[in-house]
């Protein structure tokens, strides 16, 4: 029998949801004939414990592949869906709405402003939907270290639920102000390229330099890492593996690393 994987609450939505998401920038991104594996990869993680998925219409066609293998592996009624509006355009953003509730079948529960892209404008209209139950929960993200100081502006306008930047052992800009202030307003935190930063996974160091740190693998390690800080509640791994996707979610059962653990992880992670 799995350990359950652990819970936190999404900021002030009060809404539990397990640590360990699954993202799908690139890896969900295929045509009809690649679609069966990438639902295989969908119920190797819900198997495991995950309910978080998050997508974009940046990704191609990662929304209707991530659909179509929620609705043919009977999930979609457990998943916490989260996507994004990604266009300066208003017509082009409600558009991109409605094909995310008809291919997501159904409510959104996180609607995010993608990097931030007309953000005002966005807002004024996802808040009418919000109220007419489209979607649940707004959101914003980015993942520059450079529009940070845009993206607290957003976090204090009080408008928004939650954000998602990046967090790792290499892309720790966050740390320093994004999240001690979502965790002052009670907003809930999305964690992007928990694996490795700038499109890359961080290279495995080998089983001698993880010897002693109570972890099976390089990307539990890191997942575990990520855990550590209780301000995060979601991190999304992606990947095109039912078994590493089945990996990544069973991380998030196993508890946080220690503080020394962390350190060691850090070291690893820049050599």
């Amino acid at each position: 029998m799995l350990t359950p994987m652990e819970r936190r609450a999404l900021g002030r939505s009060g809404i539990e949801l397990p640590v360990i998401g699954l993202g799908t920038w690139q890896v969900l991104d295929v045509e009809p004939p690649d679609e069966p594996v990438r639902g295989e990869v969908v119920e190797a993680a819900f198997a495991a414990g995950t309910r978080v998925v998050d997508s974009s219409p940046m990704y191609g066609r990662a929304e209707a592949v991530l659909g179509g293998a929620l609705a043919r592996t009977g999930r979609r009624a457990d998943a916490f869906v989260a996507t994004k509006i990604w266009t300066p355009s208003p017509d082009e953003a409600r558009r991109q709405l409605a094909h995310q509730l008809d291919v997501l079948g159904g409510p959104i529960d996180l609607e995010q402003v993608h990097n931030l892209v007309s953000w005002r404008e966005h807002l004024a209209w996802l808040e009418r939907e919000r109220e007419a139950g489209s979607v649940r929960l707004l959101g914003a993200t980015h993942y520059s270290p450079g529009s940070f100081d845009e993206l607290e502006s957003v976090m204090r306008t009080g408008r928004i639920d939650a954000i998602q930047v990046p967090w790792s052992p290499v892309e720790r800009d966050a740390e320093r102000r994004l999240l001690p202030l979502a965790a002052e307003l009670g907003l809930g935190v999305l964690a992007m390229r928990p694996l490795g930063g700038a499109g890359r996974v961080l290279p495995d160091p080998g089983p001698a330099a993880l010897a002693g740190l109570g972890v099976a693998s390089w990307p539990e390690a890191l997942l575990r890492w990520g855990l550590a800080d209780p301000r995060v509640h979601v991190l999304l791994p992606a990947t095109s593996s039912p078994a590493h996707a089945a990996a990544n979610a069973r991380a998030g059962a196993l508890g946080p690393l220690d503080l020394d653990a962390c350190r060691a992880v850090e070291r690893l992670a820049r050599r």
